[in-house]
């Protein structure tokens, strides 16, 4: 399996990059987050893969960090959600926003990137509830069940110090995916609290 590629990016678009390693070009299909994040063609750039082999068919699909990466692992585990589903939602979503909305069980916010309907979104967010709930109550973000976490973001810190109040994380993930996140910590625990407490 490719990790990573590291090398000059020949060309880019929205949707793919083509990278030259050592001389070879790789095709590699990104969302566009990805492809917004990357330097423009000529300079030096770097895509964690995933090599996808079918019979017909050998694609490879990179992301602009691991957490990124291990979060499409994550959404095209999910029945019914192939690579191009998984592109899509990650074009309009941070991995951080895929957790909140998954946590929270707020399917709608999937039904956004185009080709995921309702169904498809409503079966993301059953599925991954659970998984990523657990990676936000521990203060990990976005943790998928492969690689390390990744770091804190004050979203992610929130919906932990929540949990530890004695909220569940769905509640917890809910109440936080409300909150302008870049706001503080502290003052996204102060609005997801009130808006709790409310709910009570």
């Amino acid at each position: 399996m490719i990790y990573c590629l590291t090398g000059k990016i020949l060309k880019k678009s929205l949707d793919s990059v083509v990278i030259s390693c050592a001389g070879v070009g790789y095709y590699v299909q990104v969302p566009a987050t990805t492809g917004e994040a990357l330097p423009a063609p000529g300079q030096e750039g770097t895509v964690y893969t995933i090599m996808n082999v079918t019979e017909n068919d050998v694609s490879l699909y990179g992301f602009a960090n691991e957490e990124q990466r291990d979060c499409f692992k994550m959404l095209t585990a999910v029945t019914g959600v192939g690579p191009k589903a998984g592109l899509s939602i990650l074009s309009i979503m941070s991995p951080e926003k895929v957790a909140l909305a998954a946590s929270s069980g707020d399917y709608k916010a999937f039904t956004k990137a185009s080709g995921v309907g309702p169904k498809l979104a409503q079966r993301i967010a059953l599925e991954l509830k659970d998984k990523v709930g657990k990676g936000l109550a521990n203060g990990n973000g976005f943790s998928g069940d492969m690689g390390t976490p990744a770091p804190s973001s004050a979203p992610a810190q929130a919906v932990a110090a929540l949990v530890s109040l004695g909220y569940t994380p769905s509640d917890a993930a809910a109440a936080v995916a409300r909150v302008d996140e870049t706001l503080p910590v502290q003052d996204i625990i102060k609005v997801a609290l009130r808006s709790l407490s409310r709910a009570r």
